[in-house]
Protein backbone atom coordinates (compact mmCIF):
# COMPACT_ATOMS: atom_id res chain seq x y z
CA UNK A 1 0.00 0.00 0.00
CA UNK A 2 1.08 3.69 -1.07
CA UNK A 3 2.28 5.35 2.29
CA UNK A 4 -0.09 7.40 4.03
CA UNK A 5 -3.04 6.15 1.47
CA UNK A 6 -4.73 3.60 3.13
CA UNK A 7 -5.16 5.65 6.68
CA UNK A 8 -8.36 7.11 6.54
CA UNK A 9 -8.44 10.84 7.74
CA UNK A 10 -9.51 11.17 11.32
CA UNK A 11 -12.98 13.01 12.05
CA UNK A 12 -12.50 16.41 13.77
CA UNK A 13 -16.42 16.46 14.87
CA UNK A 14 -15.99 14.76 18.51
CA UNK A 15 -16.16 11.67 20.49
CA UNK A 16 -19.29 9.89 19.69
CA UNK A 17 -18.08 9.59 15.69
CA UNK A 18 -14.14 7.91 16.96
CA UNK A 19 -16.11 5.55 18.66
CA UNK A 20 -18.19 4.78 15.71
CA UNK A 21 -15.28 4.02 13.88
CA UNK A 22 -13.51 2.06 16.35
CA UNK A 23 -16.41 -0.23 16.17
CA UNK A 24 -16.06 -0.59 12.99
CA UNK A 25 -12.77 -1.05 12.68
CA UNK A 26 -12.91 -4.06 15.42
CA UNK A 27 -15.83 -5.67 13.75
CA UNK A 28 -13.80 -5.19 10.41
CA UNK A 29 -10.93 -6.78 11.50
CA UNK A 30 -12.91 -10.10 13.56
CA UNK A 31 -14.88 -10.69 10.61
CA UNK A 32 -11.28 -10.69 8.53
CA UNK A 33 -10.11 -12.90 11.17
CA UNK A 34 -12.73 -15.40 10.86
CA UNK A 35 -13.54 -15.25 6.97
CA UNK A 36 -9.51 -15.99 6.65
CA UNK A 37 -9.41 -18.81 9.29
CA UNK A 38 -7.05 -17.77 11.40
CA UNK A 39 -9.39 -17.29 14.37
CA UNK A 40 -10.28 -19.82 16.50
CA UNK A 41 -14.07 -21.12 15.82
CA UNK A 42 -15.25 -24.46 16.21
CA UNK A 43 -16.07 -26.37 12.83
CA UNK A 44 -14.16 -24.12 10.97
CA UNK A 45 -11.64 -25.28 8.12
CA UNK A 46 -8.02 -24.15 8.21
CA UNK A 47 -6.35 -22.89 4.99
CA UNK A 48 -4.35 -25.18 2.84
CA UNK A 49 -1.09 -26.46 4.31
CA UNK A 50 1.94 -25.70 2.57
CA UNK A 51 3.62 -29.05 1.71
CA UNK A 52 5.64 -28.50 -1.40
CA UNK A 53 6.58 -24.57 -2.17
CA UNK A 54 6.64 -24.17 -6.18
CA UNK A 55 9.32 -22.41 -7.74
CA UNK A 56 9.85 -18.79 -7.67
CA UNK A 57 11.28 -17.15 -11.27
CA UNK A 58 14.33 -15.49 -11.02
CA UNK A 59 17.77 -16.59 -10.70
CA UNK A 60 18.80 -19.47 -8.74
CA UNK A 61 21.32 -19.44 -6.28
CA UNK A 62 25.37 -21.06 -7.48
CA UNK A 63 26.35 -24.44 -6.74
CA UNK A 64 22.93 -25.45 -4.47
CA UNK A 65 23.71 -22.06 -1.94
CA UNK A 66 20.70 -20.98 0.25
CA UNK A 67 20.66 -17.33 1.21
CA UNK A 68 18.35 -15.91 4.31
CA UNK A 69 18.57 -12.02 4.32
CA UNK A 70 17.97 -10.11 6.97
CA UNK A 71 16.51 -6.77 6.24
CA UNK A 72 17.30 -3.08 7.63
CA UNK A 73 13.89 -1.82 8.45
CA UNK A 74 14.53 0.05 11.55
CA UNK A 75 13.01 -0.89 14.53
CA UNK A 76 11.18 -3.81 13.33
CA UNK A 77 12.06 -7.17 11.23
CA UNK A 78 11.92 -8.56 8.19
CA UNK A 79 13.49 -11.52 6.68
CA UNK A 80 13.99 -13.29 3.03
CA UNK A 81 14.79 -16.67 2.42
CA UNK A 82 15.91 -18.04 -0.91
CA UNK A 83 16.10 -21.40 -1.56
CA UNK A 84 18.51 -22.81 -4.18
CA UNK A 85 15.47 -23.70 -7.21
CA UNK A 86 14.67 -19.98 -6.54
CA UNK A 87 11.93 -20.24 -3.86
CA UNK A 88 11.36 -17.35 -1.93
CA UNK A 89 9.68 -17.27 1.71
CA UNK A 90 9.33 -13.38 3.17
CA UNK A 91 8.95 -13.90 6.89
CA UNK A 92 7.44 -9.94 8.28
CA UNK A 93 7.75 -6.77 6.54
CA UNK A 94 8.34 -4.32 8.43
CA UNK A 95 6.43 -1.22 8.81
CA UNK A 96 5.09 0.98 6.04
CA UNK A 97 7.55 3.74 6.34
CA UNK A 98 9.94 1.03 4.55
CA UNK A 99 7.54 -0.77 2.89
CA UNK A 100 8.46 0.76 -0.50
CA UNK A 101 12.17 -0.02 -0.50
CA UNK A 102 11.40 -3.57 0.85
CA UNK A 103 9.41 -4.05 -2.24
CA UNK A 104 12.33 -2.64 -4.47
CA UNK A 105 14.67 -4.59 -2.83
CA UNK A 106 12.75 -8.10 -3.14
CA UNK A 107 12.50 -7.46 -6.74
CA UNK A 108 16.20 -6.56 -7.27
CA UNK A 109 16.93 -9.84 -5.60
CA UNK A 110 14.30 -11.62 -8.23
CA UNK A 111 11.67 -12.51 -6.03
CA UNK A 112 8.73 -11.08 -8.06
CA UNK A 113 7.03 -14.12 -6.52
CA UNK A 114 6.90 -15.13 -2.93
CA UNK A 115 5.94 -18.53 -1.83
CA UNK A 116 5.27 -18.47 1.13
CA UNK A 117 4.49 -15.30 3.12
CA UNK A 118 4.66 -15.36 7.17
CA UNK A 119 3.62 -13.28 9.36
CA UNK A 120 4.74 -13.85 12.59
CA UNK A 121 2.15 -11.94 14.66
CA UNK A 122 0.07 -8.55 13.89
CA UNK A 123 2.12 -6.01 15.15
CA UNK A 124 3.17 -3.14 13.03
CA UNK A 125 6.61 -3.34 13.15
CA UNK A 126 5.82 -6.96 11.69
CA UNK A 127 3.45 -6.60 9.27
CA UNK A 128 2.86 -2.86 8.33
CA UNK A 129 4.51 -3.47 4.91
CA UNK A 130 2.94 -6.90 4.23
CA UNK A 131 -0.42 -5.17 2.93
CA UNK A 132 1.70 -3.28 0.81
CA UNK A 133 4.09 -6.47 -0.56
CA UNK A 134 1.22 -8.57 -1.30
CA UNK A 135 -0.41 -5.80 -3.42
CA UNK A 136 2.86 -5.39 -5.15
CA UNK A 137 4.03 -9.26 -5.62
CA UNK A 138 2.41 -12.79 -6.43
CA UNK A 139 2.16 -14.18 -3.20
CA UNK A 140 1.22 -18.18 -2.89
CA UNK A 141 0.60 -18.96 0.63
CA UNK A 142 -0.02 -16.84 3.58
CA UNK A 143 0.80 -18.36 7.25
CA UNK A 144 -0.69 -16.41 9.88
CA UNK A 145 -1.10 -17.19 14.07
CA UNK A 146 -4.13 -17.61 15.35
CA UNK A 147 -5.05 -15.32 17.76
CA UNK A 148 -7.90 -15.59 20.14
CA UNK A 149 -10.94 -13.14 19.54
CA UNK A 150 -10.43 -11.55 23.16
CA UNK A 151 -6.62 -10.15 21.47
CA UNK A 152 -7.46 -9.69 18.09
CA UNK A 153 -5.98 -6.48 16.99
CA UNK A 154 -8.60 -3.51 16.05
CA UNK A 155 -5.79 -1.81 14.24
CA UNK A 156 -5.96 -0.70 10.37
CA UNK A 157 -2.86 -2.13 9.74
CA UNK A 158 -4.21 -5.58 10.49
CA UNK A 159 -7.54 -4.79 8.61
CA UNK A 160 -5.61 -3.74 5.40
CA UNK A 161 -3.97 -6.81 5.68
CA UNK A 162 -6.68 -9.03 5.76
CA UNK A 163 -8.02 -6.89 3.16
CA UNK A 164 -5.00 -7.79 1.14
CA UNK A 165 -4.95 -11.07 1.49
CA UNK A 166 -8.89 -11.93 0.73
CA UNK A 167 -8.22 -9.19 -2.41
CA UNK A 168 -5.87 -11.13 -4.38
CA UNK A 169 -8.32 -14.32 -3.28
CA UNK A 170 -5.15 -15.58 -0.79
CA UNK A 171 -6.28 -18.44 1.74
CA UNK A 172 -4.12 -18.30 5.05
CA UNK A 173 -2.83 -21.35 6.52
CA UNK A 174 -3.09 -21.12 10.38
CA UNK A 175 0.43 -22.11 12.59
CA UNK A 176 0.50 -25.07 14.28
CA UNK A 177 3.67 -26.49 15.58
CA UNK A 178 5.26 -29.51 14.38
CA UNK A 179 3.54 -28.92 10.86
CA UNK A 180 6.34 -28.94 8.36
CA UNK A 181 5.37 -25.89 5.81
CA UNK A 182 7.80 -26.92 3.18
CA UNK A 183 10.17 -30.01 2.67
CA UNK A 184 12.21 -30.14 -0.76
CA UNK A 185 15.52 -29.56 -2.23
CA UNK A 186 17.28 -30.11 0.82
CA UNK A 187 15.52 -27.69 2.46
CA UNK A 188 13.14 -27.82 5.75
CA UNK A 189 10.73 -25.34 7.38
CA UNK A 190 9.27 -26.25 10.47
CA UNK A 191 6.80 -24.73 12.54
CA UNK A 192 7.85 -24.32 16.81
CA UNK A 193 5.08 -21.78 17.84
CA UNK A 194 2.92 -20.92 19.12
CA UNK A 195 1.67 -23.73 21.52
CA UNK A 196 -1.08 -21.60 23.29
CA UNK A 197 -4.25 -20.10 22.24
CA UNK A 198 -4.86 -17.32 24.49
CA UNK A 199 -1.94 -15.36 25.66
CA UNK A 200 -3.12 -11.86 26.28
CA UNK A 201 -0.23 -10.20 24.71
CA UNK A 202 0.85 -10.82 20.75
CA UNK A 203 3.99 -10.98 20.55
CA UNK A 204 3.77 -14.35 22.25
CA UNK A 205 1.44 -15.46 19.53
CA UNK A 206 4.96 -15.15 17.11
CA UNK A 207 5.08 -18.04 14.51
CA UNK A 208 8.51 -19.47 15.35
CA UNK A 209 10.24 -21.30 12.40
CA UNK A 210 13.44 -23.96 11.65
CA UNK A 211 14.75 -24.18 8.45
CA UNK A 212 17.32 -26.68 8.17
CA UNK A 213 19.72 -27.10 5.08
CA UNK A 214 22.23 -29.57 5.03
CA UNK A 215 24.06 -29.51 8.79
CA UNK A 216 23.07 -25.70 9.03
CA UNK A 217 19.85 -24.40 10.91
CA UNK A 218 18.04 -21.32 10.72
CA UNK A 219 15.71 -20.02 13.98
CA UNK A 220 13.35 -17.34 13.18
CA UNK A 221 11.33 -15.94 16.29
CA UNK A 222 9.35 -13.09 15.65
CA UNK A 223 8.98 -11.56 18.89
CA UNK A 224 8.66 -14.37 20.93
CA UNK A 225 8.97 -13.85 24.77
CA UNK A 226 10.15 -16.29 27.39
CA UNK A 227 6.32 -17.55 28.18
CA UNK A 228 6.36 -18.83 24.29
CA UNK A 229 10.26 -20.30 24.98
CA UNK A 230 9.23 -22.51 27.69
CA UNK A 231 6.35 -23.56 25.60
CA UNK A 232 8.57 -24.65 22.88
CA UNK A 233 11.06 -26.00 25.03
CA UNK A 234 8.28 -27.89 26.57
CA UNK A 235 7.28 -29.49 23.55
CA UNK A 236 10.39 -31.45 22.76
CA UNK A 237 10.94 -30.46 19.07
CA UNK A 238 14.71 -30.24 17.26
CA UNK A 239 16.15 -26.23 18.72
CA UNK A 240 19.69 -26.33 17.73
CA UNK A 241 20.67 -23.65 15.27
CA UNK A 242 23.64 -22.34 13.68
CA UNK A 243 22.01 -18.56 13.72
CA UNK A 244 19.41 -17.11 15.64
CA UNK A 245 17.13 -14.29 14.87
CA UNK A 246 16.57 -13.05 18.93
CA UNK A 247 13.46 -12.85 19.88
CA UNK A 248 11.36 -9.27 20.63
CA UNK A 249 14.53 -7.29 18.68
CA UNK A 250 16.62 -8.44 21.73
CA UNK A 251 14.44 -7.77 24.54
CA UNK A 252 15.07 -8.99 28.11
CA UNK A 253 12.33 -10.43 27.69
CA UNK A 254 13.43 -12.99 25.34
CA UNK A 255 16.41 -15.25 24.70
CA UNK A 256 16.05 -16.58 28.28
CA UNK A 257 18.91 -18.78 29.25
CA UNK A 258 17.50 -22.49 29.12
CA UNK A 259 16.17 -21.31 25.77
CA UNK A 260 19.77 -20.10 24.47
CA UNK A 261 21.10 -23.18 25.97
CA UNK A 262 19.09 -25.43 24.01
CA UNK A 263 19.38 -23.56 20.76
CA UNK A 264 23.60 -23.11 21.30
CA UNK A 265 23.73 -20.88 17.55
CA UNK A 266 27.29 -20.03 16.43
CA UNK A 267 25.20 -16.32 15.32
CA UNK A 268 22.79 -14.48 16.52
CA UNK A 269 21.16 -11.70 14.35
CA UNK A 270 18.99 -8.69 16.43
CA UNK A 271 17.08 -6.75 13.95
CA UNK A 272 16.80 -2.96 15.67
CA UNK A 273 16.88 0.42 14.79
CA UNK A 274 19.50 2.93 15.14
CA UNK A 275 19.01 4.71 18.92
CA UNK A 276 15.66 3.25 19.51
CA UNK A 277 13.66 4.41 22.08
CA UNK A 278 12.72 0.61 23.64
CA UNK A 279 16.64 0.19 24.84
CA UNK A 280 17.21 -2.50 22.20
CA UNK A 281 19.18 -4.56 22.10
CA UNK A 282 19.10 -5.13 25.77
CA UNK A 283 22.06 -5.38 27.65
CA UNK A 284 21.40 -8.01 29.62
CA UNK A 285 20.85 -10.29 26.13
CA UNK A 286 23.96 -9.42 24.96
CA UNK A 287 25.83 -10.42 27.99
CA UNK A 288 24.21 -13.79 27.55
CA UNK A 289 25.26 -14.16 24.24
CA UNK A 290 28.64 -12.89 24.22
CA UNK A 291 29.09 -15.50 27.67
CA UNK A 292 27.84 -18.28 25.29
CA UNK A 293 30.36 -17.04 22.45
CA UNK A 294 27.96 -16.21 20.28
CA UNK A 295 28.78 -13.76 17.41
CA UNK A 296 26.53 -11.74 17.12
CA UNK A 297 25.00 -9.06 13.85
CA UNK A 298 23.33 -6.12 14.36
CA UNK A 299 20.88 -4.13 11.78
CA UNK A 300 21.12 -0.83 13.73
CA UNK A 301 25.30 -1.56 12.88
CA UNK A 302 25.56 -3.51 10.22
CA UNK A 303 22.85 -2.56 8.07
CA UNK A 304 21.05 -5.94 5.81
CA UNK A 305 22.66 -9.44 6.76
CA UNK A 306 23.29 -12.10 4.63
CA UNK A 307 24.07 -15.71 5.74
CA UNK A 308 24.85 -18.16 3.05
CA UNK A 309 25.06 -21.63 3.16
CA UNK A 310 25.70 -24.90 0.89
CA UNK A 311 24.75 -27.22 3.73
CA UNK A 312 28.50 -27.52 5.51
CA UNK A 313 28.70 -24.27 7.33
CA UNK A 314 27.04 -20.77 7.23
CA UNK A 315 29.15 -17.68 5.92
CA UNK A 316 27.61 -13.94 7.32
CA UNK A 317 27.93 -11.26 5.55
CA UNK A 318 27.36 -7.36 7.11
CA UNK A 319 26.30 -5.29 4.38
CA UNK A 320 26.27 -2.05 5.45
CA UNK A 321 24.01 0.91 6.28
CA UNK A 322 22.82 2.38 2.98
CA UNK A 323 23.32 6.02 2.89
CA UNK A 324 20.35 8.29 3.74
Amino acid sequence: MAKGTRYAKRSKKGQPLWLLAAAVAAAAALWGARALGILPEEGQPAGAPVSQAAQSAGETAPDGELRVWYFDVGQADSELIRLPDGTSILIDAGTSSTEDELIDELRSLGAETLDLVVATHPHADHIGGMAAVIDALEVEQVVMPRVSESDTPTTKTYENLLESIADKGLSVTPAEPGEVLLSGGGATLTVLAPNGEDYGDLNNYSVVLRLTYGEDSFLFTGDAEEESEQEILAGGLELASTVLKCGHHGSETSTSPAFLEAVSPQYAVISCGVDNDYGHPDSVTLEKLEAAGVEVFRTDRDGAILASTQGGGVTMTALGKTAA
